[in-house]
């Protein structure tokens, strides 16, 4: 911030707003920076800091004005703040074609903007526009720029490689990306270009060298990342268990759009499951939204002992702002039956949610084991989602949490829980999907079959294969790299679940 013409008072506050945001303290910082804005409306740099702050508080709309307002007092990088108003549409508001907006303007300020070319090919793929996405990451200048522009080509060229797989073991791309991963700084950059090349190899039936590849991905996350502390998790496991020990009653369903949970482990199905029921007119695919982990780290934190003493009011007031959040997401949100929330992960929160919605029901996708475990091993998860995705041995301990929770959970509301199974699913649709749509009180609809047609944006890792034809490749995949996971095989092995 330019603090030259500041009075001393403003500029001794400036400084207390920026040491506020440098810490985290977002809720103090905003604070801090409302009273600098106050006072001298024309601070670009403390609008912009403000929008950051608000966004990192989860205050999206008021971010985007604080932007706004940055914007018209004339901020320095002008496509900057583009960039973040985009991420806010796309990421949070679901308003992809404003998000598309907002990459463009900064791409008008800045023609070869990195940044903005990359998100703009990505949202491309989320949508289902291969041509389009390529077009961006191949617009992105190949030299000059250094740091961030550095990323930039790196990343692109991880998703170029997704988009374009190399037909034969000698093909430069091959090369490119090993060469990629070994020069880049950022540890997740560092991974993202190693799983590029372990699909690659994936792709050319290469197993060996793909898992290696995928070996030094995972190495690469765990790098600045929290490890996965088993102890802890069986002791959350155990806590959830002792909390939430008798069922809720059922009560009636909400009226309007009801939430439908589809939750399990990552990589099992969800995605796949979700595409398809929203082909069904009554259904809209809410994605994998966060509303209910955020409400755990906020209001209800410390969870699960904050639930020993919340009210009654309490949980109508959080289950009313989760339904606002939730029909927000749908256009004529009345128009639907369900609105779902895949956040796989949620499995671990069927006694919150029946808590704020006793007649919530719970589409359990299921698959077999070792596929589950190396499909997630082969996958890039967010680390501080999914810690314990970067080892086979933490894979398999999960996994088996995974499993007690979920016994648990049947056990209390064995009638509102439905499993789908992947491998049933992609080799028997239309039964599969029968039984689910009946689990959900609706009429068949032939258009479930056809969910690779539908002109949607999926924000998950599975984006590009929900876009075509139901396929079995992935049924018994394991099999292929049966020598490498032996450390995951003798985890299930306690409990015979690698059959």
């Amino acid at each position: 911030m330019n603090r030259g013409s500041l009075s001393p008072q403003l500029l001794v506050w400036c400084r207390e707003a920026d040491e506020l945001l440098r810490a985290g303290r977002y809720g103090d910082a905003v604070r801090a920076y409302h009273r600098i804005v106050s006072l001298d409306a024309t601070k670009a740099d403390a609008w912009y800091n403000l929008g950051y702050a608000l966004k990192a508080e989860g205050r999206f709309e008021e971010a985007l004005s604080a932007y706004n307002r940055a914007l018209k007092a004339g901020v320095a990088d002008p496509q900057e703040v583009y960039l973040n108003r985009a991420a806010i549409y796309s990421d949070h508001l679901r308003q992809d074609e404003l998000a598309e907006q907002e990459l463009r303007a900064a791409l008008m300020s800045c023609p070869n903007y990195a940044s903005a070319l990359l998100n703009l090919g990505n949202l491309h793929e989320e949508r289902g526009d291969r041509q389009a996405a390529l077009a961006c990451y191949q617009k992105i200048p190949q030299s000059g720029g250094g740091g961030v522009d550095d990323v930039c080509r790196q990343e692109a060229l991880a998703r170029l490689a997704h988009l374009t797989p190399p037909e034969h073991p000698d093909a430069p791309m091959l090369r490119d990306l090993r060469a990629a991963a070994a020069a880049a700084r950022l540890p997740q950059t560092q991974a993202n270009l190693w799983f590029a090349l372990g699909q690659a190899y994936e792709h050319l039936a290469c197993r060996d060298q793909a898992f290696d590849a995928f070996a030094r991905g995972n190495a690469c996350c765990r790098q600045g990342a929290p490890a996965y502390d088993r102890r802890r998790h069986e002791q959350l496991v155990q806590a959830l268990i002792g909390q939430f020990a008798s069922p809720v009653p059922v009560g009636q369903a909400e009226s309007g759009s009801r939430p439908l949970f589809i939750c399990g482990m990552f990589r099992s199905g969800s995605t796949l499951l979700e595409q398809a029921l929203a082909a069904h007119s009554a259904i809209h695919a809410g994605g994998e939204l966060d509303f209910l982990p955020q409400m755990v780290s906020g209001p209800l934190s410390p969870f699960p002992s904050s639930m020993a003493t919340v009210t009654k009011a309490r949980l109508v007031e959080l289950s009313q702002s989760y339904l606002r959040q939730l029909r927000q997401l749908a256009p004529a949100s009345g128009e639907y039956a369900y609105i779902t929330d895949k956040r796989p992960d949620n499995f671990l929160l069927i006694g919150l949610i029946k808590c704020l919605f006793p007649a919530a029901i719970f589409l359990h996708t299921v698959r077999h084991p070792l596929d589950n475990g190396l499909s997630v091993f082969m996958q890039h998860l967010d680390p501080r989602v999914a810690p314990y995705a970067t080892d086979l041995e933490d894979i398999g301990h999960y996994y088996i949490q995974y499993r007690r929770m979920m016994a648990h959970w049947k056990g209390l509301y064995p009638d509102s829980i439905h499993d789908v199974d992947y491998d049933s699913l992609v080799r028997a649709p239309g039964d599969v999907l029968t039984r689910v749509l009946g689990f959900l009180a609706l009429d068949w609809q032939p258009n479930c079959l056809r969910f690779h047609e539908l002109p949607s944006t999926v924000k998950t890792a599975s984006y590009w294969q929900v876009r075509r034809p139901l396929y079995r490749e992935a049924s018994g995949r394991w099999q292929h790299y049966q020598g490498h996971l032996r450390p995951l095989q003798n985890v299930m092995n306690r409990l015979r679940l690698s059959d």
